[in-house]
Formats: structure tokens, sequence, C-alpha cells
């Protein structure tokens, strides 16, 4: 709604109310044109405000970091640390953006509102085992990269890990989740 993703090398004049993002991708996935990327920065406009904690899963060029510390504290974890880290920089997040090599479950001991994980079906089935001993009673779960044969599937291992779905949603030949703790 209020997200722009301005590749580095274009020009962009704002226009009233845009939160900008300029990036550079590097070799990492996450420009913000492709499908998942943009219904999960849609979602974390939905859900993220001041006062919420967001973990990003698999950060990639940092984008899903980036665009939820426009308004809160972020945790950024994945393998391609570099690039996250430089694109942290360029948008003037570095202070909110916390970038960590690693999995989420060997580098973090605290708890978010939000998790939000960009990756693709088969992981977020494993992910949905343990994910939710890091997000808060509260909190909400937004997974992507999913195509639409498995979106089944996802919500059934979501559903068995006691999430609740609160949306799905479809793009092309994609889809998010959003869920919650039941």
């Amino acid at each position: 709604k209020k997200i722009v993703v301005k590749p580095s090398w274009e020009d962009y004049e704002k226009q009233e109310g845009d939160l900008i993002i300029e990036l550079d991708p590097g070799m990492a996935f996450g420009t913000g044109t492709h499908e998942t990327t943009s219904m999960c920065i849609r979602e974390l406009e939905n859900y993220v405000d001041e006062t919420k904690t967001v973990f990003d899963i698999g950060c990639g060029s940092g984008i899903l970091a980036i665009a939820a510390a426009q308004k809160r504290e972020t945790w950024s974890y994945g393998e391609e640390k570099g690039i996250s880290k430089e694109n942290c920089e360029i948008n003037n997040v570095s202070d909110k953006v916390v970038v960590k090599h690693g999995s989420l479950f060997e580098v973090v001991d605290s708890k978010a509102d939000v998790i939000v994980a960009n990756i693709i079906a088969d992981i977020i089935k494993i992910l949905a085992k343990d994910v939710s001993k890091f997000l808060k009673d509260d909190g909400v779960f937004i997974s992507s990269g999913i195509i639409l044969a498995k979106i089944d599937e996802v919500c059934q291992a979501l559903e068995e890990n006691g999430f609740e779905i609160v949306k799905v949603e479809r793009l092309g030949e994609w889809s998010a989740i959003v869920s919650k703790l039941k």
C-alpha cells in the first residue's frame, strides 16, 4: 500500500506517504517484483506496527526485514547475510535490523510478534513443527513461496502443529498463508 521498492540504479520521485526501499539484490532472491515477495510485504503492512518485533527467516536480499523495519525492530536470519546487511545500510535501517547467519532455531532465544518466511512449501512444512517456539502467543506466521498446488499440504502441516489459518492469499501461481497459534 505504501511501500515502494526502487532498484538502486533507478530514479524515483517520492510521493506523499511512500515508504521507499532502495534495493540491490545482488545474487540474493527478493527484489519485490515476485508475487511471493509482494504478498509478504502486503501482509507485513497489515500486521506490523511500531509495537511489533519481526523475525524474517531466509532473508535473501533483506527486503522483508527492511519493509518491516520501516516501523519496528526486525531480526533477519539467513544465508545471504552480506547483501542483507548492505541493503539495510542503504535504507538506513541498520539500527533496527539485526542480521544473523544461520537457522532461526540455532541463533535466537526470544519470541516475535510476527515471523515471515518466504521460502518454499516443503521448508515451511518443516518450519511448522518448531516455529511456534519463537512466536508470541498472539503472534502471526506469514509464509509464502508456496505454489498453488501445495496450499492444502502447507495448511495441513500448520494446523497439525497448532496453527489456525487466518488467510490464504493467491497471486499468479503462488500463495501466501497467514496463520496464528490456536
